[in-house]
């Protein structure tokens, strides 16, 4: 381990004053504090400053710069990383072909509908209760973000430095590895390989350069590989969903990060929804979330021109509804003030042809969503004008169908709103509060539904006058609450990391059980009849694990628990602007009587 001290004179601190310290000072959503960077290693801090939105922070920085601005952020040496590799645990022998007829949890919602419920996981109420560990994969490098798909005995995850695995699900050995080129932040999806490809089974994904893969999912050969948008801040954060012969994928960018850079021109990147044919990945049809293009509108106070209108991201899993032949998303803010009318809402598309069916926004459609990077660190000169708190629609779209024949659609704001809309035409059915609502929710990344209730996880961790944070179920038919119960109170007093008392991550749910995770690391099984408590577990510990390192885990968020085959595989460390360190992967299966 280098000392701090090592560093801290040269020009490691003075490049981090003068490139990061604007950012990476603030509690931001998506920014990890410097406190969060010192857990990860030097060469991953390098990778994240030259690709993507950083690249605009490091231009001119020679390599030498770099390692010593790497060096003082994660006060270890350049050329000592613990990545784990799959390689220290390779199976014995090759896999046999994924079983996609058997038990699994198929990427993001585990259906099209994305309810996130799995019916046949082959676990009890009682069974849930008797869970224990069966063993724990160390991630590479950096914090756990991508959510595991199970399929029969095989684990897919995902990494992000890139490293993309299948694992055994009995022993946790690694079957093969593939590198992805950039971090991936995204569920895997898995289908059986159309005609005229040398495979049997695919897996999909996309990464933080925007590209979308499809691997073999029995050897992690690369099959194809595309592009979705060349704009330099453009990924994948939703999982790619398929229906039929296409994979329909939802595209985000971290623009608006760079917006507190009064020299950086804001913002032209606009949100957008494709669909790719699943044999060669050739673009099918694309639509983006603003119809008009960016043109110029004002310079800011530092005399640089900036473009509007811009934003709407698609964060979420796409939700496909094959009866109406529709396909639904959640959207982003707004980056500007220039208007547009479907930022922080809903929107429903034509499967076939991508063409906009209709458009629902709840929030002020003249104002934008606020800036996060300009609103915080750039102050009055930067932020827009009229800006609005963080009201996005993060998590997915959830489609539900009443005993009634109605279609409904299951949308949770980071106002800490649940609405329920008409799938045909977006009508309000009914809204229910359940949670204050912060730029970190609110409702943050997923809730889950089965046929009686909605269950409703809620953050509020940057809410310090009225925290609602815990999880609700509400009755599906007209939104009344069955019942709430808070996040415990955790066992320590600071706000950030662990101690912060706060329901961030997707909601996931079995017959008789519902699983949600908290910053404090626990993750935690409730009755769904009433909440009862029925298993609770302490993720922040140190595990040794099958790759051969100890490492620990941390707060749980983003990703929900995946169960399949009657195990759970929850991941652990989600680093970001409150900590949470960590990078591990545990499953669990029922102690024996």
């Amino acid at each position: 381990m280098l000392p701090l001290s090592a560093v801290a004179d040269g020009d490691g601190i003075r490049l981090y004053r003068e490139r990061c310290a604007s950012c990476h000072d603030m509690l931001q959503d998506r920014m990890p504090t410097r406190a969060a960077l010192r857990e990860y290693a030097p060469e991953n801090i390098i990778a994240s400053i030259t690709t993507g939105a950083m690249q605009t922070h490091a231009t001119g920085l020679t390599a030498e710069q770099l390692r010593m601005l790497a060096e003082y952020l994660s006060a270890k040496p350049l050329g000592q990383m613990q990545t784990a590799a799959p390689k220290a645990n390779m199976c014995a022998q090759l896999p046999t072909t994924v079983d996609l007829e058997s038990s699994r949890w198929n990427g993001w919602g585990n259906d099209i509908e994305n309810t996130r419920v799995q019916m046949d996981s082959g676990l009890s109420p009682v069974d849930v209760s008797r869970l224990k560990l069966k063993w724990a994969y160390a991630y590479p490098g950096r914090s756990a973000y991508g959510q595991p798909t199970v399929i029969g005995n095989r684990v897919f995850v995902t990494s992000m430095v890139g490293q993309v695995s299948a694992l055994d699900t009995v022993s946790g050995c690694a079957y093969w590895t593939y590198d992805a080129g950039a971090g991936v932040k995204t569920a895997m999806t898995i289908a059986a390989a159309p005609d005229g490809l040398d495979a049997k089974a695919i897996a999909y994904f996309g990464d933080e350069k925007a590209f979308v893969h499809a691997v073999d999912a029995d050897t992690g050969k690369l099959l194809w590989r595309t592009r979705l948008d060349l704009h330099v801040t453009a990924r994948v954060t939703g999982a790619p969903t398929l229906h039929q012969d296409r994979l329909y994928v939802p595209l985000s960018s971290s623009e608006e990060d760079l917006a507190a850079n009064a020299k950086y021109p804001c913002c032209s990147f606009r949100g957008s929804l494709s669909a790719l044919d699943v044999a060669t990945g050739t673009l099918i049809w694309k639509t983006y979330t603003i119809d008009q293009e960016p043109k110029p509108y004002k310079k800011n106070a530092a005399g640089t021109q900036l473009f509007g209108p811009a934003g709407v991201s698609i964060w979420g899993a796409p939700t496909i509804d094959a009866k109406r032949g529709m396909i639904y998303v959640g959207t982003g803010n707004s980056y500007t003030e220039v208007a547009t009318t479907t930022h922080d809402g809903v929107m429903a598309f034509d499967l076939k042809t991508g063409a906009r069916k209709w458009a629902r926004t709840f929030s002020n459609p003249i104002a934008s969503d606020k800036i996060d990077a300009a609103c915080f660190r750039g102050g009055k000169n930067l932020c827009p004008n009229n800006a609005n708190i963080d009201n996005e629609f993060g998590a997915a779209i959830i489609l539900k169908t009443l005993p009634n024949g109605k279609g409904i659609l299951l949308a949770g704001q980071k106002s800490g709103i649940v609405y329920a809309l008409d799938a045909d035409k977006g009508k309000t059915l009914w809204q229910t509060t359940v949670g204050s609502g912060s730029a970190l929710g609110g409702i943050e990344w997923g809730m889950a539904a089965d046929n009686e209730h909605v269950y409703v996880a809620i953050s509020d961790i940057l809410n310090q006058k009225t925290p609602m944070p815990g999880l609700t179920a509400l009755k599906l038919r007209d939104g009344d609450k069955a019942w709430y119960v808070p996040t415990p109170n955790p066992k320590c007093s600071f706000q950030g990391g662990r101690c912060a008392r706060a329901q961030s991550a997707a909601v996931s749910a079995i017959p008789g059980a519902i699983f949600s995770g908290a910053y404090d690391g626990y993750v935690r099984a409730y009755a769904s009849r009433d909440g009862t408590l029925l298993w609770e577990f302490d993720t922040g510990q140190t595990f040794n694990t099958v790759n051969g390192i100890s490492v620990s885990g941390g707060n749980i968020d983003g990703g929900g628990a995946t169960v399949a085959n009657r195990m759970v595989f929850v991941n652990s460390g989600y680093a970001s602007r409150a900590g949470g360190f960590g990078r591990v992967m545990l499953v669990f299966e029922v102690a024996p009587n």
